[in-house]
């Protein structure tokens, strides 16, 4: 199974085209000083997106967030380039929306998308709150790698399986497939580069947790965006790390890669599942996507 997800990674990170290491232009920094979100704007699951929006990378409101206007902002903000993995990402934010081309971080939420069960920060969708930070579940996280400060690949890779054991125990049926393993993977690999070194794959851990529990840029505390622009052969070394730093089996009621299509619809879903022993006529269903219509990737 690891070498099924070594696979996905390295397909994934491989298709992707590199960017030109070109010297980026520097940041108005003036223009970009962290405001907190009025309860009219929008906010997600998303810690890092959300931190863009307060800082005006991305719209203040969060709404109305087009392809080009979430890739950029997370090149200025991040210095991370638009990856083969970043391009994918937008595109599937246009699944959670109704929208021709744009969205808001709120209905980047939708279950089944970029949204997934055991979550380093969030609530899974059947235990609650999925949207907003959960210092419980964060504390996993916040708590890794004693002795130091900071984290790095190995304690990622244990901090992926630790909360995959906590949530389990919370949620039995948490939907837990390669596809939920990898965004787990490259989410994981977005703290360690963005509030670290891509390179070396460390990050402070006051930056991290500044990131996740303020969602905040912690600049006062002496954080820069990286000085090596974040692409796809570095950013993929470092999630290879990480995946090899955990262990993992696929479990729940769905254990194939899926995906929703659209935020609305029904599906009855019939084929079998491999590894269970449902027939080929027994209807498959599950409370997270039993109502919403569904892709299988065989």
């Amino acid at each position: 199974m690891k070498l099924l997800l070594i696979s996905l990674i390295t397909f994934v990170v491989s298709a992707g085209v590199r960017g030109d290491k070109d010297t980026f232009d520097a940041i108005d920094w003036s223009a970009h000083q962290w405001q907190a979100p009025l309860p009219t704007d929008s906010r997600g699951p998303c810690p890092g997106l959300n931190t863009l929006a307060n800082h005006g990378f991305l719209p203040r409101n969060g709404s109305n967030i087009t392809i080009p206007v979430v890739l950029n902002a997370i090149k200025d903000g991040f210095n991370f380039y638009p990856t083969n993995l970043l391009r994918t990402a937008a595109k599937i934010g246009l699944l959670a929306t109704e929208n021709a081309d744009n969205f808001s971080l709120e209905e980047l939420a939708l279950h089944g998308t970029l949204e997934h069960d055991v979550s380093l920060s969030r609530s899974d969708l059947s235990c609650g709150d999925h949207i907003h930070f959960n210092a419980t579940v964060f504390a996993t996280l916040k708590n890794s790698n004693p002795g130091v400060d900071y984290y790095n690949a190995t304690s990622a890779g244990q901090v992926l399986v630790q909360r995959l054991a906590e949530e389990t125990i919370l949620s039995p049926n948490l939907t837990n497939t390669v596809k939920e393993l990898t965004v787990r993977i490259v989410e994981s690999g977005f703290y360690l580069s963005v509030m670290g070194n891509v390179t070396t794959g460390a990050a402070p851990k006051k930056f991290v947790q500044i990131l996740f529990e303020q969602e905040r840029l912690p600049i006062e505390e002496g954080w820069h965006r990286s000085e090596v622009p974040i692409m796809d052969d570095n950013f993929g070394t470092l999630i290879m790390a990480i995946g090899k730093a955990t262990t993992w089996a696929p479990s729940g009621n769905i254990v194939c890669p899926w995906i929703r299509l659209q935020p609305e619809g029904y599906v009855s879903i019939i084929p079998p599942v491999p590894g269970t022993d449902r027939n080929a006529d027994d209807e498959i269903t599950n409370p997270y996507i039993e109502s919403n219509p569904v892709f299988f990737i065989q």
